[in-house]
């Protein structure tokens, strides 16, 4: 319950000190340079403590024999201490973060090379990795399902479709000027996070277990490991202070490590670590949805789309993980900034015996946002138009200036209250001097036989909020000490992205004191329990929405304290850079008008008055329904636009990142120099995506269907991620000037996953690069990425389409 003087919070204010707004060094930028920033395997170990590792299957499918290993075998290789299988589990089994389908340690089968079967703990991690390798499988192979279409043709699906009918389609397709059909995929793309997974699980008193793990979700750790062994979920206590990147690859896929370290040590009753090398990681965890489109569309001579018909088809692995909320956004944002009055759209969730594809940074809005947009410049294509114009003509559009108030509706019924799309795409367009430089690059393309430019403007459009309803709620602690220095804890993760920085601007502006005063401390479940993942770009609005409600809380308590001080009514208190304010004196004659935060804080425990506080938030007006997926999904959109130009060599394929031109909609920025770089950073990681990373598996079957469904790129000698090298000197990043309609904290909005598909851009200009080898006069089919394999033989088959 509240305090009963929080119901009237409004008299009693936090003037802000300007930490809001402010470009603030990142929290442990400092530790980060030096070395002292201290992740989980850095923390000191306990006296005793044991390291373990993985037995996993050497086969895409198969039925174990017996547990599936030897374990008199394994017990007797040097140092090995334990061994355990799924029979060794007192609990339930499974690390599945919706359905629970997904077993830590597999039972009685095997569903794609590199599930774990059993865990090894020895005196040394060397040991431990040893044993596991050495460790035969006991498995009869059977045939696999690898690719969507082979899972489209057996009806291998994690789950039902979904999908949207919106208007007539079919008739829209049929009955217009021109049409087309096609079909485009983009591929797979792996977090590749510099700190893999790691857990580090210390035995306690009672049965009780502290596991320290690079997590995005302590909570979900936290209910699993108490549901596997048979304890109740405050007897686990999760730690992660901060995590080495995630990107949505330790939102659901720690638990596989959590869960296996826990079972160890909590049979043991010894401390075990369990920290996997780059190459088990990969081969144990889920990658970026690929997605296959299948479409049909019908448009006007203007390049107006009139009608669409898609069909996605995304291949998810062995188990169901996050692939029902990936693909519905991905027909969420089919859309992207596009009125499509008449569209079917529906989605298919394919089975395959490969790791199950899980969360990354976008959450299947980047693959349906590169559908749309192939479908945009194909359009384009045959029109023989500007893309860009071609993108205008169909952006939504105010219904005070179409006539038609469908024009600011999506395709799942929810109105746009934000629409800036328009103004944010003109601005990078003036900005960068688009219209300009397309000349240039047309001028350039003409007196250049083998090189070739390209030039692409994408915008985005990209709504936050969990579409799981429950999970859009927040809380926080907020503990203030006898000198005046506050701590404050809220269930966000921090895993580089500057969320504790934030929080501690909030914290600090919601107190009326300086960020100085504030620590932000590491997340632990049994500060804020039951918290959400930090993902869906959330972790700044629920959580700095609990910190603010904190705050108010807090203020109102003190607020009479001051009053007293200053001999003053509690209604004249203001708190601002570091006192709390008499708003009624002007302080002369020796009246004192103010009292030093400190002091306050004295005071306010002599006159025992409770200095630690929680504070909670849900996300209002949220009413979606994920069956249907009709209704408000979304609390608000941010929008972006990105202009990218490249040169590339049509005789190899090469090409090269020249100039990007960036407007982000960051609503009105807690922290402009950490919102930038998260824009960049963002932007870099799609163009990885679109361009460079790709998962290769060997795909070679034997007579029998057997042999196959090995990852091959599992390390970075054979996966290519961007590096400094890859990124130009012109790169350009502009926010734009506008605040959050909606109260989020400062009115700002989320800037963690919607710069991903700022990208788009740099594909695209890739592909306009492509199609200048034809002087724009052949379709280009190219999917992604667009590696330099990939471009030289797009240039190569417009040769032969001339």
């Amino acid at each position: 319950m509240m305090d009963a003087a929080v119901k009237n919070l409004n008299p009693i204010q936090a003037v802000p000190e300007q930490s809001l707004g402010m470009d603030l060094m990142h929290e442990s930028a400092r530790l980060h340079v030096t070395g002292e920033a201290v992740y989980t395997d850095d923390i000191p170990e306990v006296r005793g403590t044991l390291y373990a590792a993985l037995v996993l299957s050497p086969v895409a499918h198969g039925e174990l024999i017996g547990e599936g290993i030897d374990r008199a075998a394994i017990l007797a290789e040097h140092g090995v201490v334990a061994v355990y299988t799924s029979a060794d589990i007192p609990g339930e089994n499974n690390c599945g973060p919706i359905v629970h389908d997904d077993p830590f340690l597999a039972v009685g089968k095997v569903e794609f090379i590199g599930q774990a079967i059993a865990v090894v703990v020895a005196r040394d991690m060397l040991y431990a990795r040893e044993a596991a390798k050495k460790a035969v499988v006991k498995v009869k192979e059977l045939p696999a399902i690898l690719t969507i279409d082979e899972a489209m043709a057996a009806n291998s699906f994690v789950m039902p479709p979904k999908g949207i009918t919106r208007g007539k389609p079919a008739e829209a397709i049929k009955n217009a000027p021109h049409s087309f059909k096609g079909q485009t995929t983009c591929g797979q793309q792996e977090q590749f996070y510099l700190e893999g997974h790691i857990t580090y699980a210390v035995p306690r008193e009672g049965g009780q277990l502290t596991l320290y793990v690079s997590t995005q979700h302590p909570d979900g750790n936290q209910r699993e490991a108490a549901a596997a062994l048979n304890l109740t979920t405050n007897d686990v206590e999760v730690i992660c202070r901060r995590m080495g990147g995630a990107f949505g690859g330790k939102e659901g896929n720690s638990s596989i490590f959590s869960q296996s370290a826990a079972l160890a040590a909590f049979k043991l009753q010894k401390p075990v670590k369990l920290r996997v090398n780059r190459d088990d990681d990969m081969m144990i965890t889920g990658k970026r949805h690929d997605f296959r489109a299948d479409y049909e569309v019908g448009f006007d001579d203007n390049g107006r789309i009139l009608g669409v018909d898609v069909v996605l088809a995304s291949r998810c692995g062995y188990s169901t993980d996050y692939s029902g909320p990936v693909n519905d956004r991905a027909v969420l944002h089919i859309d992207n900034c596009y009125y499509l009055p008449n569209l079917s759209i529906i989605s298919h969730r394919c089975k395959t015996n490969m790791q199950s594809a899980t969360a990354f940074r976008g959450f299947g809005g980047p693959q349906g946002m590169f559908a749309i947009e192939t479908i945009i410049e194909q359009i384009a294509q045959k029109l023989d138009k500007d893309p860009l114009d071609v993108r205008q003509v169909n952006l939504y559009q105010d219904p005070k200036v179409s006539g038609n108030p469908a024009t600011l509706t999506t395709q799942y019924g929810q109105q746009i209250e934000d629409w800036v799309g328009d103004k944010v795409m003109a601005q990078v367009e003036a900005e960068s001097n688009y219209r300009q430089r397309k000349v240039e690059v047309d001028q350039f393309n003409k007196t250049n036989k083998y090189r070739k430019k390209g030039l692409a403007l994408v915008p985005l459009k990209f709504g936050i909020s969990f579409t799981a309803t429950m999970l859009n709620q927040g809380g926080a602690l907020l503990n203030i000490y006898m000198d005046g220095s506050v701590s404050v804890n809220h269930g966000g993760t921090e895993m580089g992205q500057g969320l504790n920085t934030k929080m501690a601007q909030v914290a600090a502006d919601g107190l009326g004191i300086p960020v100085s005063c504030i620590r932000v401390t590491g997340t632990d479940t049994q500060k804020v329990p039951n918290a959400s993942a930090t993902a869906a770009s959330s972790g700044a609005d629920i959580n700095g929405a609990a910190i603010n409600n904190a705050c108010d809380q807090m203020r109102a308590r003190l607020a009479p304290v001051a009053a007293r001080m200053l001999g003053c009514d509690v209604n004249a208190i203001k708190f601002i850079a570091g006192q709390a304010i008499n708003t009624l004196s002007t302080g002369q004659n020796g009246t004192k008008n103010s009292v030093e935060w400190k002091d306050l804080a004295k005071q306010a425990w002599l006159d025992r008055v409770g200095l630690s506080v929680t504070g909670f938030y849900m996300t209002p007006d949220i009413k979606y329904d994920f069956l249907t997926l009709q209704g408000k999904a979304f609390y608000y959109y941010c929008y972006g636009a990105a202009v990218t130009e490249v040169e590339i060599d049509t005789r190899t394929g090469e090409w090269w990142l020249q100039k990007v031109d960036i407007v982000h909609d960051a609503g009105q920025s807690i922290n402009p120099a950490i919102d930038k770089g998260q824009i960049e950073g963002g932007y870099v990681q799609g163009m990885g995506w679109l361009t460079m990373e790709e998962c290769i598996w060997n795909m070679k079957k034997d007579a029998n269907g057997l042999g196959a469904g090995k990852l091959l790129t599992h390390g970075p000698s054979t996966y290519k991620i961007p590096v400094a090298s890859d990124v130009p000197e012109h790169f350009n990043v502009t926010l734009f000037d506008g605040a959050n309609v909606r109260p989020t904290p400062f009115k700002s909005k989320a800037v963690g996953e919607p710069p991903l598909m700022l990208a788009l851009s740099a594909y695209f200009a890739i592909r306009d690069a492509v199609s200048a080898s034809a002087n724009h006069k052949v379709p280009v089919f190219m999917d992604a990425p667009a590696t330099p394999e990939r471009i030289l033989m797009a240039c190569e088959a417009l040769k032969k389409s001339k």
